[in-house]
């Protein structure tokens, strides 16, 4: 599983995928972010080659000894380096997976998808819930 949030519209991307080796996450990050954008990551080496595909790339360290979950880089007071968004977001999959008990690998990426536009779905509208429902939109 590997996902990006964007700071700064707070939409998800999520997928599952078969293996979480360097090639992958990278490719994963560069179809799902723009150009330039800061990624900011757990210092895994699969991560290592965002900055060569035009991506910046900011670590914290979660290692034993040294664990640092958030850092302020430019001392303004805010920590801006830190993945407790994702990690945050892998929780609430977590949670929202646990009432089906099991989910067959065949179908997680469809789980996923469901639980990636509840995500992204910022405000449900009567539209929308009427449309899930399969009512039309204008009916009272």
């Amino acid at each position: 599983m590997v996902g990006v949030v964007s700071r700064e519209s707070g939409e998800v991307v999520l997928e599952v995928v078969e293996r979480t080796d360097g090639a992958t996450l990278t490719a994963f990050v560069v179809d799902a972010t723009e150009p330039e954008a800061m990624v900011d990551t757990d210092e895994w080496g699969g991560y290592h080659r965002l900055e060569e595909e035009n991506r910046g790339h900011a670590t914290v360290n979660h290692s034993p000894g040294q664990r640092e979950w958030a850092r302020d880089d430019d001392g303004d007071g805010i920590r801006e380096v830190h993945d407790n968004t994702l990690e945050g977001l892998w929780a609430a999959l977590r949670t929202f997976l646990r009432p089906f008990r099991g989910v067959s690998k065949h179908y997680l990426s469809q789980y996923v998808a469901v639980f990636q536009w509840a995500d992204n779905l910022k405000e449900a509208i009567p539209a929308t819930i009427r449309k899930l429902l399969g009512l039309t939109p204008d009916a009272p």
